[in-house]
């Protein structure tokens, strides 16, 4: 085991076969959990290797099996399934790593990627230019058919016409190929046409068909969708295929699964033919694994917090709900492209445990969102960083116990940290060592709660009547003040919550998301379509229920449909409450549900309008495990944690009790100055506030006595 490597402190497992492994490659470390066949959970992290990630995962799985006392194949020979979680798409798209791609689109509109949609991060500033079109205009090919809406052909399509153009795409050696038409969500004749001739002119070349990945309206977003998805089959196709050897030599034999953008998991084979899927997977589990393991909090709203080495994610469950967005971006909003997808609604931003906090030429100090990552890392790692990040101000004030990182597995140097902050912040600022660690803290915990503003309070959200759920390794430095900054009257850190995602990822559902466009209006419902759709919806969920091996009795299909007010540019996602509209009587339902939800996002309602239905949903989940991770297994003793100095802003140094997070019990009251320490994380607990463990093993953190 290396400095970089560490495991739960967990009695040996019971033996037998029953393993479930769930695996979040992230970018510093990369994180394990295990299901154990008694219910109890591990928890395991390896250093995360960039240019190769599946060397993390096979490392983490390494450490694994050295603590359960066998070699690796043996332990994996014990695992029934494996769900992975994998930033190796976005990682493709940000790099500029995907296929040569060629755009295929109705004549007359080839400009689609290049218009976008409209908007600037500063309406003012025209010296910002856009980014430059996802597929070039050198690879974007007119096709000279034209559907009407109605889906009547206009101009019928030329097979032989086509034929010439896969010949121009041969020549010039493209490597994927997107197919976008005009209404061909409405009928899909031509786009399926094209593809019968791609597979016989062009064989062994990977297309996606825009109706089939993304039948919604918006010609820019299904364009991007179905260009982004046929670029990334290429290299998704050869990771997917590469992990599942790698894992199969080392002596896995399980069902490997892979998690989804839309908080679900596929398996590999299945995602693998729609990588689109998996450009926003990492966060995505953040919101399962804290509906998971909050049951007790006492709201029905969790704002949640996933603060890893590199990024902070938030993300929320809205009355159980985990809301869903198709304004996905792969950076800045407006100054980027949009995938397309419905995806779990998160934000990130560039604020993690490894964030790098510099001062500018005018004596402003910034907190990332350049980050160290896992190479080199912070100072204190002592692999060749030397600028101060998070971690490292951390460490300074006492909130990381330099000889614990990890279980003290990892000896940090907390001098270099020092000096580090001391050259880098401290002198250009003139402040002293504890205070520039604390205001990169303090910064580092503002860009936070701004992020959380932005999904809170523009849907409608007040973050004093919402409970924080704090997840990540590098969750519990600032989760107290975060809560305190927000309002809210709760903070929860699971007892998994250093893997918050990775133990979202064990309690995952398989699932799928099918859509279907079809426009109608309260004051005419076209009950008969819609149900004619909608049973069509249902036949696929039902299609992808019977490939998976599950137990009808474990399968669910959640419906919604897009609506808006009459001359709306935008709709927003409605839950539906039956499969079918029976009558009238279910219809005022929708419209009234309609109301409530406009009502709840925006703050205004119109109850005399009549309501638009654009699109609609059904998401099929296949029950797989269990509703909850499970506990970690406790060793009989511990070694006790000596007390150490903590430096507070606004109290300096304090003299802080310091608890095992796993010796906790229900009965056991914490009360700042304190730390809450794990082998994962470190949970920093201001003055005067307390916290307790509930029967979840969640340390439940009470801020309502306190004024923010």
């Amino acid at each position: 085991m290396t400095d970089a490597q560490t495991s739960s402190r967990s009695a040996s497992p019971v033996p037998g076969r029953g393993l479930r492994f769930a695996v979040d490659t992230g970018g510093t470390f990369t994180d394990l959990i295990v299901g154990e066949p008694d219910g109890s959970v591990g928890i395991y992290k390896a250093s995360t290797t960039p240019s190769d990630p599946a060397a993390g995962v096979l490392d983490a799985l390494s450490i694994a099996a050295a603590d359960a006392g066998q070699d690796l194949a043996t332990y994996l020979g014990r695992a029934e399934i494996m769900v992975h979680g994998t930033t190796h798409a976005i990682n493709a798209i940000v790099t500029g790593r995907t296929a040569r791609t060629a755009f295929l689109t109705t004549k007359g509109h080839p400009d689609t990627l290049v218009f976008r949609e409209g908007g600037r991060q500063d309406a003012f500033n025209f010296t910002v230019p856009y980014p430059e079109p996802f597929v070039p205009k050198a690879f974007t090919y007119e096709v000279n058919e034209r559907l009407l809406r109605d889906g009547s052909p206009h101009i019928a399509l030329d097979e032989a016409e086509v034929i010439a153009l896969i010949g121009e795409l041969k020549a010039a050696e493209v490597e994927a190929v997107a197919v976008c038409l005009l209404w061909s969500i409405v009928n899909p004749a031509h786009e399926l046409a094209i593809g019968r001739l791609i597979d016989k002119h062009l064989p062994g070349v990977p297309y996606t068909l825009s109706h089939r990945i993304n039948p919604s309206i918006r010609e820019y977003r299904r364009a991007m969708s179905t260009c982004l998805d046929a670029s990334l089959k290429p290299i998704m196709g050869a990771y997917m295929s590469g992990l599942e050897a790698r894992l199969s030599n080392a002596g896995f034999d399980g069902r490997l699964l892979v998690v989804t953008s839309q908080g679900g998991v596929m398996d590999a084979a299945h995602v693998a033919g729609m990588p689109v899927h998996l450009i926003n997977s990492g966060p995505s589990m953040g919101p399962v694994g804290a509906r998971a393991y909050a049951p007790s909090a006492s709201s029905d709203t969790l704002i949640v917090g996933d603060t890893g080495g590199t990024t902070f994610d938030v993300s929320l469950v809205r009355s159980g709900r985990i809301p869903r967005t198709r304004e996905t971006w792969l950076g800045r909003p407006l100054s980027s492209h949009m995938t397309g997808m419905p995806s779990v609604d998160t934000k990130s931003i560039g604020a993690g445990g490894g964030s790098i906090a510099w001062v500018d030429s005018g004596g402003l100090l910034h907190v990332g969102p350049i980050s160290a990552g896992a190479v080199p890392g912070p100072v204190a790692y002592g692999q060749g960083g030397t600028r101060p990040t998070v971690t490292d101000a951390s460490i300074v004030l006492g909130f990381i116990d330099a000889s614990f990182f990890l279980g003290g597995r990892m000896v940090l140097d907390r001098e270099a940290a020092v000096e580090a902050i001391r050259r880098e912040v401290a002198e250009p600022l003139d402040l002293s060592i504890e205070d520039a660690a604390a205001a990169i803290v303090g910064l580092a915990t503002e860009n936070m709660v701004q992020a959380i503003m932005g999904i809170t309070v523009n849907q409608g959200i007040d973050p004093a009547q919402a409970a924080f759920v704090a997840g990540g390794g590098a969750a519990g430095i600032n989760c107290v003040a975060i809560g305190l900054r927000l309002g809210c009257h709760t903070v929860l850190v699971p007892e998994t919550g250093a893997v918050l995602a990775a133990a979202g990822a064990l309690v995952s559902d398989l699932m799928a998301h099918h859509q279907a466009m079809f426009h109608t209006d309260s004051r005419a419902f076209d009950i008969d379509g819609v149900n004619a759709m909608l049973e069509d919806l249902e036949g696929r969920c039902r299609a992808f229920a019977e490939t998976t091996g599950v137990d009808p009795s474990a399968v669910e299909i959640d419906w919604s449909t897009e609506a808006r007010y009459p001359d709306q540019a935008w709709e927003i996602e409605v839950p539906l409450r039956a499969g079918r509209f029976g009558g009238p009587d279910d219809v005022a339902a929708l419209v009234t549900d309609f109301h409530k939800t406009h009502r709840e996002i925006f703050a205004v309602e119109d109850p005399a309008s009549a309501v638009e239905t654009v699109g609609w949903n059904a998401t099929v989940r296949c029950k797989i495990g269990a509703d909850r991770p499970g506990r970690i297994r406790v060793p009989d003793s511990f070694e006790a944690l000596a007390r150490r100095p903590v430096y507070f802003a606004g109290t300096g140094w304090t003299d802080a009790v310091v608890h095992r997070f796993e010796a906790l019990t229900e009965a056991d009251t914490v009360t700042g100055p304190a730390i809450v320490e794990s082998d994962f994380t470190s949970v920093v607990i201001d003055p005067d506030i307390t916290a307790r463990r509930d029967a979840m093993g969640t340390l439940v953190v009470d801020l309502r006595k306190v004024e923010p």
